[in-house]
């Protein structure tokens, strides 16, 4: 098992995503397309919600047997009120917080990237897979954000 592809592809978004976002109008990141619709702040913002219940993940899944870990996506972006955020400090928290997982992914040991973990539907996945997702899940969402 070998997580170093998703690790490398993360570092590339740190290097090269913040540009692209910082160079985009505000008003066309403010702008949310439906009222139930998230804006590209609050996308980002929802990353920015990712990666900290995924630190947990990381972490837990190496440390505790089988843990469960889930939040409420829509309410933790309502609540943060990424929209009244500036720019750079969500970019910034965004890139910073991804670079430190990719630091600590870089130190998991190949042997706990088979140990599980679950989410809301109790669901076992492997630490690796939760590494993979999470990278797969980001770039989707950057694209909606970006094009790149």
């Amino acid at each position: 098992m070998d997580i170093n592809a998703s690790i490398d592809r993360l570092i590339w978004l740190c290097h090269h995503i913040p540009a692209l976002i910082e160079a985009t109008p505000v008003t066309e990141l403010e702008n949310k397309p439906a009222p139930d619709k998230w804006s590209k702040k609050e996308i980002l913002g929802h990353l920015i919600d990712s990666a900290a219940n995924n630190h947990q993940r990381f972490i837990r899944i190496q440390s505790e047997h089988e843990p469960v870990i889930f939040y409420n996506q829509n309410e933790w972006v309502g609540l943060s009120k990424y929209n009244e955020i500036a720019t750079e400090q969500l970019v910034a928290t965004w890139k910073n917080y991804n670079l430190h997982l990719a630091a600590i992914a870089k130190a998991i040991p190949a042997s706990n990237l088979a140990r599980n973990g679950a989410g809301r539907d109790g669901q076992r996945h492997t630490l690796k897979w939760y590494f993979d997702d999470y990278v797969d899940h980001m770039e989707h969402h950057l694209h909606q954000i970006v094009a790149y």
